[in-house]
């Protein structure tokens, strides 16, 4: 698979194996082995994904290398604040049984029509972050969902700038303007859903294109955030479409296909907005 650097010197692939939604112990453990054996080997989790102790159980009972898989996790939002961040990390750890994540991440930024604090929230909260990168439980910080206000805010105050932006990003959703911003500032940017939650799947420009390459939609998705450097994290659980999604080294998308795809009509983005999706009922 193909790598990319982190401005740290991290080296990521740029296809790892997303697992939102994905929770019985048994489900976790038969799509790890089968993510593992195709060549997958950054996992991607979130505390608010409920699946960390049957990740560790699960790396556990396949006696896999831990220095083989790059752990990527997030913090949730009633987890902010700098005591309350380190506090997470630590539960984390503990659930998925390691010592180190590899990255760790912001899930949700705190916004101005969320609380008069917002800017505090996430200032304090990513100063907890900068520590944990200090002291080596974490080999790279960023953040998820941030937009380019979010990221210019905490500049203000951070030490160390984000390495990692994990957006909705995928044909039809092509997020340029804030893809752009993240290349500038030596950001990563990842996709989440790059599968457009689905709706890509039932889009005829893409499987026209999938037909002439005898190849999937979803692979042309992927390969698409390929060809522009961006990490990206689909979410599967049955062993052939965990194969299907990794078997996207085989071919190229010409330029004028490229084109095609960045130029597509909206479709499958949920376009969440980070100032309206988070219930902060816990901070003060």
């Amino acid at each position: 698979m193909k790598t990319i650097i982190l401005r740290n010197g991290l080296e990521l692939p740029l296809v790892g194996w997303g697992t939102w939604n994905i929770q019985k112990k048994e489900e976790i453990q038969d799509a790890l082995f089968y993510a593992y054996e195709s060549g997958y080997r950054l996992i991607d989790t979130a505390a608010a994904y409920g699946n960390e102790s049957s990740m560790g159980r699960a790396i556990q009972d396949l006696s896999l290398d831990r220095t083989q898989l790059l752990l990527q996790d997030k913090v949730w939002t009633t987890c902010y604040g700098y005591d309350k961040v380190r506090e997470a990390c630590a539960r984390s750890l503990k659930k998925l049984r390691t010592d180190y994540l590899d990255v760790f991440l912001m899930h949700w930024p705190i916004s101005a029509n969320q609380s008069e604090k917002w800017q505090q929230w996430n200032s304090e909260t990513w100063r907890g972050m900068e520590r944990l990168y200090e002291e080596g439980y974490v080999k790279a910080i960023g953040v998820c969902n941030f937009e380019e206000y979010h990221i210019k805010t905490l500049a203000n105050s951070a030490n160390i700038m984000p390495m990692v932006n994990q957006i909705e990003c995928h044909p039809g959703y092509t997020r340029q303007a804030l893809r752009i911003f993240c290349a500038q500032h030596g950001i990563q940017v990842e996709a989440s859903s790059p599968l457009g939650n689905g709706a890509l799947l039932e889009q005829e420009q893409l499987h026209a294109m999938a037909c002439a390459k005898n190849k999937t939609v979803a692979q042309i998705c992927i390969r698409w955030a390929l060809e522009k450097d961006i990490v990206t994290l689909p979410k599967a659980v049955k062993r052939d479409h965990i194969r299907e999604n990794m078997a996207v080294l085989d071919f190229e998308i010409g330029e004028a296909e490229m084109v095609e795809l960045d130029n597509m009509p909206f479709c499958g983005g949920l376009m969440a907005n980070p100032d309206e999706v988070i219930d902060i009922d816990s901070l003060q």
